[in-house]
């Protein structure tokens, strides 16, 4: 059994104490991916072309693979409020970040209503769903297929911007493609007895046998992580392309399906939906922020963090093996 110590009494390395907490055992860790363990997907130079792009210039007619072509010849533009928003934004749905864009662009006709700038105001505190907005089930549903749309656009683009060329460099060195100390870490968690689930805003699919598969699944294996009942990770979860999965919900709904007590539970992530539900749920929670990420450390402390490590080379030092 392992119980995790506030550092203030148990000195950790590099390891910044936000909020203090009494020693709690530990028996299921929830992960974030992006960020937190993988360096593969540098997402947010392309969410902030993309949601640029749309916010600018309005929606792109043709599918996802014509969306993505006519982005792309924005790519040497600034998109200042969309880079900002990418890095506030982190952890969300990517629907919702696609939202985001698709709102900003109907003020680019005075379209924009009341209910739609309160949206989009919401969407920067953090909120995902807005089924009781007052807008018409038409208004939602179009909406919702656009983001789809966008959403396919943006994962066309990622994967040729960055994604395809890092998995392929990670092939070849897992090891300069993790956070540091990120396998060893969870190793360590998995031989004391801890479930390991890692749970993403990204898509995550799975063949007829229920075994995941998709470029996140193929991310993960080729990180070193392997996935399955008794394996370092036993659950594998994230979004759909066309349902919005607020983490706190996954989160709730994952405590519930397998028993998992809350007080028991550690949240370790990058982005803000993930450290705001494991507020929500009484978790402890690590953020992994790198210094030079002053927003996203700012972000993590108002919203109520526990820890904000760097990387994981001395996170086994919080533990106590009981």
């Amino acid at each position: 059994m392992l119980e995790i110590v506030c550092p203030i009494h148990n000195s950790v390395e590099n390891a910044e104490v936000v909020n203090t907490f009494e020693p709690r055992k530990i028996t299921h860790v929830f992960h974030d991916i992006d960020g937190t363990h993988s360096l593969i997907r540098d997402w947010p130079p392309v969410m902030a072309l993309v949601n640029g792009a749309i916010a600018r210039y309005g929606m792109f007619p043709g599918d996802a693979r014509q969306i993505a072509d006519a982005i792309a010849q924005h790519r040497g533009e600034v998109f200042e409020e969309a880079y900002r928003f990418a890095i506030e934004s982190a952890g969300l749905s990517a629907l919702t970040q696609m939202e985001w864009a698709l709102r900003m662009a109907r003020r680019l006709n005075n379209s924009s209503s009341e209910i739609n700038e309160k949206i989009i105001a919401a969407i920067w505190r953090g909120e995902e769903l807005f089924e009781d907005s007052g807008e018409s089930a038409e208004e939602l549903e179009l909406m919702q297929q656009q983001a789809t749309e966008l959403f396919r656009a943006y994962e066309i683009l990622l994967l040729e911007m960055c994604r395809d060329k890092n998995l392929a460099a990670a092939r070849i060195d897992p090891t300069a493609w993790q956070v540091p100390g990120s396998v060893d870490f969870m190793q360590f968690l998995h031989r004391n007895g801890v479930k390991n689930y890692f749970v993403t805003g990204a898509v995550v699919e799975h063949d007829e046998a229920g075994q995941p598969r998709g470029t996140m699944a193929e991310e993960v294996l080729t990180l070193g992580y392997p996935i399955g009942e008794g394996k370092l990770i036993e659950r594998f979860c994230g979004s759909t392309w066309t349902e919005k999965l607020p983490k706190v919900d996954i989160m709730r709904k994952l405590c519930i399906q397998d028993n998992i007590k809350p007080e028991n539970l550690l949240v370790i992530g990058d982005g803000r939906s993930e450290v705001a539900a494991g507020v929500e749920l009484g978790a402890i929670i690590i953020s992994r922020l790198d210094p030079e990420q002053k927003r996203a450390r700012e972000i993590h402390r108002e919203i109520g963090t526990h820890l904000i490590l760097p990387d994981y080379l001395h996170a086994r030092k919080l533990f106590a093996v009981k």
